[in-house]
């Protein structure tokens, strides 16, 4: 059967992957294709159901649940941290309020975060929207006061001098004693329920064995280029490839349900 899987060329979406794309696992009867481009750009396509099985903002997957279930297997969730609202010179949170923010899509769960941080503020953010890959050079430059960081960019902003407003995932733990999730992985919801079960399976199979043979993980995923060395790379796959991603358990899901305001159908791994 052939099956395609789009995800982001992150660092953890690509190491969660390493085993497939790099044939450790016998795929069974997947015939697998991988499609990779920008998280938001995946959220849009996933609004027509364009793969099988892609990688999606939790943010996006309201507008989504019509079309994908998700996986248990491939989320990123974290504990006490997550993305980072950082500005070009120091700002207490409040002076938010009169800047613009750069973010790097309406549907990401970063920013969806980051309204419910401001609204707990007392005010609704002025965004513009970057690709999340230019957002810290933006910010540093000038062009925009402040800026919401994800992915690599959110272990690189100190380097470029930028200053840390808000870490988004400490104020969701102390907010509601939760870990805070980001993305996960949707499989098209009008597959048949045996195939949705095997790849599921598959799925968690090879979130563990990338985590098993780490290092080499680490190689194929840093082999996309993101302007780190290879220990930060797997500073950074550590952080967010974690028990979570195997399995996001009952505080895993329950922290999806209260960031969303609903609860997603699950397919187990």
């Amino acid at each position: 059967m052939r099956f395609t899987i789009a995800h982001s060329p992150d660092s953890d979406d690509a190491y969660m992957m390493a085993p497939l794309a790099l044939g450790w696992l016998d795929p069974e009867d997947f015939e697998i294709a991988f499609v990779r481009k920008d998280i938001e750009r995946l959220n849009a396509e996933a609004l027509e159901a364009k793969y099988d099985v892609t990688a999606i903002s939790f943010g996006a997957y309201p507008e989504l649940k019509d079309r994908y279930d998700l996986l248990t297997a491939g989320s990123s969730i974290q504990e006490g941290t997550g993305p980072l609202v950082v500005s070009r010179v120091p700002l207490q949170p409040a002076a938010l309020k009169d800047v613009l923010v750069a973010i790097p899509g309406k549907r990401t769960s970063a920013y969806l975060s980051m309204r419910k941080w401001c609204t707990a503020l007392g005010f609704e953010p002025r965004v513009h929207l970057v690709p999340f890959d230019e957002i810290m050079p933006a910010v540093a430059a000038g062009r925009f006061e402040a800026g919401l960081l994800i992915h690599e960019s959110q272990l690189m902003y100190q380097d470029a001098g930028l200053h840390l407003v808000a870490d988004l995932g400490d104020w969701w733990k102390r907010a509601f004693d939760l870990p805070l999730p980001m993305g996960g992985n949707a499989i098209r919801k009008d597959l048949p329920a045996e195939v949705k079960q095997r790849f599921a399976i598959l799925m968690r199979k090879s979130v563990e064995l990338a985590r098993a043979r780490h290092w080499e993980s680490v190689d194929y995923s840093q082999s996309f280029g993101r302007g780190m060395d290879r220990e930060m790379v797997g500073r950074y796959v550590n952080a967010w490839v974690n028990d979570f991603t195997v399995d996001p358990g009952p505080r895993g899901r329950e922290a999806v349900g209260k960031l969303l305001g609903l609860e997603p159908v699950w397919i187990q791994g």
